[in-house]
């Protein structure tokens, strides 16, 4: 294979930006290129040290940069080739310089995640670890960042494959009682074989329902806010982000469009989308919005239904109620430091069948009931990434669903009496489904799928 090379570091100005390289002519385009300090053969240079000196231009001899070096020898890499990276200044311009006179001395540009693809192709890790990789680059809380970490460090792939040796047990019997029929070993193979694949699938189902708390961890909580025009919906943003991030004003049908913010509550993110306040429309524009409102009210995860407490419920109060009714929401009265709350007592209120919460989203009260409130009906303290198996990717999900759907088959099969070669048949299919997931049967055009994904230089 090429000796491949890119900038690893985010596009910017920055204190530090490295160049990695990575196969079987690194070390020797590098002493093209980079005068260490004290020179020394590669031979002599221990893999994970590193060495100051400077990267000079070959063809002209001048200095580029001061730079650190640092040296990972094969096998013993993440790539498992020989290694390099280059520390240097932050700054566009400097990487470029390098990054050229890598390819100039004989380097070929990387393409998106080929480092981590190469680790994959070289047996450092499978195809579930590997994927890990661009989630712990995109987590976006705490949480998410233990799972994904979970999944590197192996905790999937050892689930699936102590299925996988499982079902690979039953095929050996299986086989065994094709092969030697004359010792009538079929009815006992058919009893281990329905105990273990129930087994099986037990453990499969406990990994799909871990998706449940999986997809919170990685996508979040879409929440909506919904309310009619000045019930507090922009000031309760506000209050959520700790800071003027929609406008506020006594005029009602200030906000028109969606303001969409992400924050962390309780270690997951929130997404929160303000909408425009649900009236009837004065103008075109302010129906678009509303119309909007709706839409992403029923697409919503989470619901919180704001109302103005010093006033009594309208049309356009109870419309909302009638949306929240089938949702997942919460039910915030504002404005609760003022005098005349008319609404607590409300039965429409009373009766609605969410919780309700006081606040004063100017005064930025009552938002931790709210938190605590979002973390009861989301179970999030019942989440710990850190100390369970926790499936985050929808591709894993899917096959631990066929694998699961083959299992049952072959279940199915040895109730029915079938002949033993066709439980086989299953068994295989369910075998290949998980094989997926680590990358042991996997087509080439899913693999270049998985990292197109990667950013350069990972």
């Amino acid at each position: 294979m090429d000796t491949i090379v890119a900038i690893a570091t985010a596009p910017g100005i920055g204190g530090i930006g490295i160049v990695r390289m990575s196969g079987k002519d690194c070390f020797s385009i590098l002493e093209n290129i980079f005068v260490p300090k004290h020179k020394e053969n590669i031979e002599q240079i221990k893999g994970y040290t590193m060495k100051y000196g400077q990267i000079i231009s070959k063809e002209t001899g001048t200095v580029i940069d001061e730079v650190l070096v640092s040296y990972f020898k094969e096998p013993k890499s993440y790539t498992t080739e020989n290694m390099c990276e280059i520390n240097s200044h932050g700054g566009m311009i400097v990487l470029q310089k390098i990054l050229e006179e890598c390819l100039k001395n004989g380097a070929v540009l990387a393409e998106p995640g080929e480092f981590t693809k190469r680790a994959f192709l070289n047996g450092r890790i499978d195809l579930s670890q590997a994927e890990s990789v661009i989630d712990i680059i995109h987590a976006k809380s705490e949480k998410e960042l233990h799972a994904n970490m979970r999944q590197l460090e192996g905790y999937l792939s050892k689930e699936i494959r102590q299925i996988r040796k499982e079902l690979m047990d039953i095929m050996v019997d299986i086989e065994a009682s094709i092969d030697y029929p004359e010792y009538d070993v079929e009815e006992v193979t058919n009893a281990k074989a329905m105990q273990t694949l129930e087994h099986c699938k037990e453990k499969l189902q406990l990994l799909e329902k871990s998706f449940e708390n999986g997809k919170v961890v990685k996508e979040g909580i879409k929440t909506v806010i919904v309310g009619r025009p000045n019930a507090g919906k922009s000031s309760l943003l506000n209050a959520i982000l700790k800071e003027d991030r929609a406008i506020v004003t006594d005029i009602e049908g200030t906000t028109r469009d969606s303001i969409e913010e992400t924050v962390t509550v309780k270690g997951i993110p929130l997404h929160i989308i303000d909408t425009a306040g649900i009236r009837k429309a004065k103008d075109q524009v302010e129906k678009i919005g509303i119309e909007k409102s709706k839409k992403l009210a029923k697409e919503a995860d989470l619901l919180i239904a704001i109302f103005d407490s010093t006033k009594e419920l309208t049309e356009e109060d109870l419309e909302i109620l009638h949306l929240i009714q089938d949702k997942t929401a919460i039910i915030l009265l504002n404005k609760s430091d003022l005098e005349n709350n008319v609404l607590k007592q409300n039965p429409a209120i009373i009766h609605s069948g969410k919780t309700v919460i006081e606040i004063a989203a100017l005064q930025r009260q009552g938002i931790e009931e709210l938190y605590n409130e979002i973390e009861r009906l989301f179970h999030l303290n019942e989440i710990a990434p850190q100390e369970e198996t926790m499936i985050t990717n929808i591709r894993h999900k899917t096959l631990i669903q066929k694998a699961e759907e083959n299992i049952q088959k072959a279940i199915e099969t040895i109730i029915m009496q079938m002949p033993i070669d066709i439980i086989a048949i299953a068994i295989k299919n369910a075998l290949e489904n998980l094989g997926e997931i680590i990358g042991e049967n996997v087509s080439e055009n899913i693999i270049k799928e998985i990292f197109s994904k990667f950013c350069l230089g990972k």
